[in-house]
Parts: C-alpha cells; sequence; structure tokens
C-alpha cells in the first residue's frame, strides 16, 4: 500500500515562532512511517534565521517548506480587522484552496497547539461534499454573551454550529469550486464588518451548512479540561501555559517544549509575564464581551446585513 500523503499548513510570524516550533514537535513525534508528511508555514516576511531553526526539525518523511503570502495582501492593503493579539496571519488560511491547487485536500493548524496523535487520521476522515470539518467552538459556548454573537451577530444557529478556525479538515477541491476566497474578497470589501474574530467569523458565515463536525478531541481547548486524550489541544484565547500556570492540558505543552530549540525563549516568556500583563488580557476580555454586544446590537453585521435581507 503506498504511504497517504498528508499536507499540513499553518500560519505564523516571527513573534509567535516559538509555539509554533513546539506544535512541529509534537506533530512530528506523533506521525506514523507508513505516511509522509509536507508541512507549508505561510508567513509574510519571515526571518531567515527562524525558518532554518524550524526546517531543521524535518525527518526522513516530514518535509517543511515556509511560503510568503506577502504579495497575497497586497490587495486587503490596511484593512484587515484584527484585534488583540491577532497579526494578519490568520487570514492567510483563507488563501490556500487557490494558492496550492495540486492538494485535493488539506490540514489547516493554528500555531499555539500541540499534536497528540497521528495527524494523518484527521486527514483521512471522509468530507463529502463539505467544505471542511470542524469542531464547534467552546469558547462560544462558555457565555451567554459569545452564544448570542455567533446567533445574532454572525446568523450562526445555533450556536453549537459556529467552528473554531483554528483548525479545519479543508475540502481544497470543493472550496474552489465554490470560489472560498472570492466571496471572502466581496464580503471583505463590500461590508467591512466589524468582527470579534476576524477570520473565523467570515468563514463561519461563508461556509454555514457546509461543515462537517466531527470529535471535539480534534480540537480540544484548554478552558475545558474535561476530555481525557485529546488528539489536538488548542491553547487559544488567554488559556496559554506559557504564560501562567494552572492551564488545562499544560503537562502536554511543556512536554514537547523542552525539546525544542526555542525552550529557553518560551521560559523567559513565561518568567516575564506579570500581574500587570494578565491585569491586561483581563481588561482585553472585558473589552471583547463588550464588542460582542456592540455588534450584536448594530444594524450592520451579518446577520441583519446577509441572513435577513435574503443576500445570503
Amino acid at each position: 500500500m503506498s504511504p497517504t500523503k498528508v499536507p499540513i499548513f499553518f500560519s505564523c510570524d516571527d513573534n509567535y515562532i516559538p509555539f509554533l516550533g513546539v506544535a512541529i514537535k509534537s506533530l512530528i513525534e506523533n506521525t506514523s512511517p507508513d505516511n509522509e508528511y509536507f508541512i507549508f508555514v505561510l508567513h509574510s516576511k519571515m526571518s531567515i534565521k527562524n525558518m532554518k531553526i524550524i526546517t531543521a526539525m524535518e525527518k526522513e518523511n516530514v518535509s517543511i517548506c515556509f511560503i510568503d503570502v506577502s504579495e497575497k495582501l497586497i490587495k486587503y492593503g490596511e484593512k484587515l480587522n484584527l484585534r488583540d493579539y491577532y497579526t494578519v496571519s490568520i487570514y492567510f488560511r483563507i488563501f490556500i484552496p487557490d494558492m496550492f491547487p495540486k492538494f485535493k485536500k488539506a490540514i489547516y493548524l493554528d500555531a499555539d497547539m500541540v499534536i497528540l496523535e497521528d495527524i494523518a487520521k484527521l486527514y483521512n476522515i471522509e468530507l463529502g461534499d463539505n467544505l471542511l470539518a470542524g469542531v464547534p467552538d467552546a469558547i462560544i459556548a462558555s457565555r451567554p454573551e459569545f452564544r448570542d454573537y455567533a446567533e445574532l451577530g454572525c446568523g450562526i444557529y445555533p450556536y453549537t454550529k459556529y467552528f473554531n478556525s483554528g483548525m479545519m479538515l479543508m475540502n481544497l477541491d470543493a472550496m474552489r469550486r465554490f470560489d472560498l476566497e472570492g466571496k471572502f474578497e466581496h464580503l471583505f470589501n463590500t461590508y467591512r464588518f466589524e468582527t470579534v474574530c476576524p477570520d473565523q467569523d467570515y468563514l463561519n458565515v461563508i461556509c454555514r451548512n457546509r461543515v462537517l463536525y466531527i470529535d471535539e478531541g480534534w480540537d480540544k481547548m484548554a478552558i475545558d479540561g474535561s476530555y481525557e486524550n485529546p488528539m489536538i489541544v488548542h491553547y487559544n484565547n488567554f488559556a496559554k501555559p506559557w504564560q501562567q500556570d494552572g492551564i488545562n492540558y499544560s503537562d502536554q505543552f511543556w512536554k514537547y517544549a523542552k525539546d525544542t530549540p526555542y525552550y529557553e525563549t518560551i521560559m523567559d516568556i513565561r518568567r516575564n509575564f506579570n500581574e500587570e500583563k494578565l491585569l491586561m488580557q483581563a481588561k482585553g476580555g472585558e473589552e471583547l464581551v463588550k464588542s460582542t454586544i456592540r455588534i450584536v446590537n448594530s444594524d450592520k453585521n451579518f446577520k441583519k446585513t446577509l441572513f435577513d435581507t435574503g443576500i445570503l
């Protein structure tokens, strides 16, 4: 039997490269020798030094390639909506279908993850005619303001169908036929919606009703430690083990972090995360809640503009 060829995409910048190193280390450690894995890191002007450090992690059946997508950003200029620690790299995943026509499907992963199972098992899930497979967002489910945001701001009903875009099994063939990037570009340039989860909100709106929801263990968020043996742990939002103690699944993160070239850098980040930064995070969380309420009450949100009017 020929090996399964698994394309995996990350997006990253120099600021997040230490955590990408941990994610890739964990992915490699859980690969099967029977498969071939092709890791692509989408970036914009990343340092050569960091690219060399990461590519040195390659092994016989795992290749790592950096792809500069700066040219793709030109048409969006300075208009990309961002908040908190987000950078333009979050939008790169939307470019994957058109940039890589040779792939029928692929996996997208955020850099703030550890992969604890052979990622080929995720890749082998049958997608049918769905645009992607994903997991409902546990943060959206965590409080009423966020649930209202999904349903009344984004038009995703019920809120349990609002997926997290940090892990996606992407049906690239179907996305190209659907013109995912073209639809994003049209909505982005036409309406300029205020968002709290920039790329994720657009993807939920555009891909609505064509999502395969899979086991939450494939994107287990660290805000909830109830899953005994997750396949992927996602340290999203403010649940970062490199910032605070007591984060769920932190042992899994440090297990792989200590074996990366960035371990001392990550330890410095942890030592320098102080009470002032913690208070800033708390304030950021409060502002996020206020933003969701404002967008829900706005006359210009996804639901009122696109769904209630019949545009989508």
